[in-house]
């Protein structure tokens, strides 16, 4: 039997629970594949069936302390320090992430995403029908908000409202987010709480363009078709090497997630078509002042 690799500590990462449970669980995993223990035997040491043992190492479930610990001794993890080490990354992946104060209107599937854009070192999107998420000024979001949630409560679009003014504090500060977001031209012309609050959007995002870590790009009518005809999708990536790019598809009542590299590699090569296609960021700022000019 192999010797077991030491899990090593790491500074608690963006993302809260989110990343936490996931870098737990390729720690799990590897110390697991290093022990030459199987996945069954490590469901018996903890009570459990393999489908846990997976949903563990794919960081999709919280953890028992007494569980981590009982896995480590299964993989011949004694050392005290790096015991505590691993057993303190899992009470932190318990712990709950700052959205947690919005559970009431924000979906579970949803809470997943705000954890892993927390995380992320750089996300790309492209949006169809509405300005993206982290660009959006509070009007435009309050607008689209009630649009999509017609039932809501002033007192719940304002609570959405707000997660989404949060989420935006990740473009500035001394880590701040890399964004690059091409933006299909009826995004831009769709007039969601009217032309005042258009207008203000659109200067919101000309003053988003001086960003340096932000690129806007602008995809026009006149290209015609283009290479996202499945629609908006938003790829992550992130600085450690234990989380894979993540690709989300928002759906109406849920929301997919693709991580292995077969199935989000094809969605970076269309990322990367789109960002051809459209305007340059020069180009698209002067198309937004023009677009700004005709709105009067």
């Amino acid at each position: 039997m192999s010797r077991p690799q030491r899990a090593t500590a790491k500074p608690a990462p963006r993302g809260g629970p989110t990343v936490m449970r996931i870098l737990v669980g390729a720690q799990l995993r590897r110390l697991r594949r290093a022990s030459g223990t199987t996945p069954g035997q490590a469901a018996r040491a903890i009570r459990a069936s393999n489908a846990k043992i997976s949903r563990m190492e794919l960081g999709r479930v919280g953890f028992k302390e007494r569980d981590i610990a009982d896995l480590l001794t299964l993989y011949g993890v004694t050392d005290p320090h790096h015991r505590e080490t691993l057993l303190g990354m899992a009470r932190q992946a318990n712990a709950p992430g700052w959205w947690r104060e919005y559970h009431d209107v924000l979906p579970s599937w949803f809470e997943s995403y705000i954890g892993l854009e927390d995380a992320a070192s750089v996300v790309r999107t492209f949006e169809v029908q509405f300005i993206p998420a982290l660009l959006q000024t509070p009007d435009y979001a309050r607008a689209v908000i009630k649009h999509r949630h017609k039932d809501a409560t002033e007192r719940e679009v304002e609570q959405r409202v707000a997660v989404r003014m949060r989420r935006q504090e990740r473009l500035t500060g001394p880590d701040p987010l890399r964004l690059w977001a091409v933006v299909d031209e009826a995004a831009l012309r769709r007039p969601f709480g009217g032309t005042k609050v258009l207008r203000g959007q659109i200067e919101h995002l000309i003053e988003i363009t001086t960003m340096p870590n932000v690129t806007l790009q602008v995809l026009p009518f006149d290209r015609g078709g283009h290479s996202a005809a499945a629609g908006p999708f938003t790829i992550l990536r992130f600085e450690s090497p234990d989380l894979p790019d993540v690709v989300y598809m928002e759906q109406l009542n849920s929301a997919a997630y693709l991580d292995k590299p077969a199935e989000t590699e094809p969605y970076l090569r269309v990322m990367n078509a789109l960002s051809v296609e459209a305007h340059s960021p020069a180009r698209s700022r002067a198309f937004l002042e023009r677009l700004l000019d005709g709105l009067g």
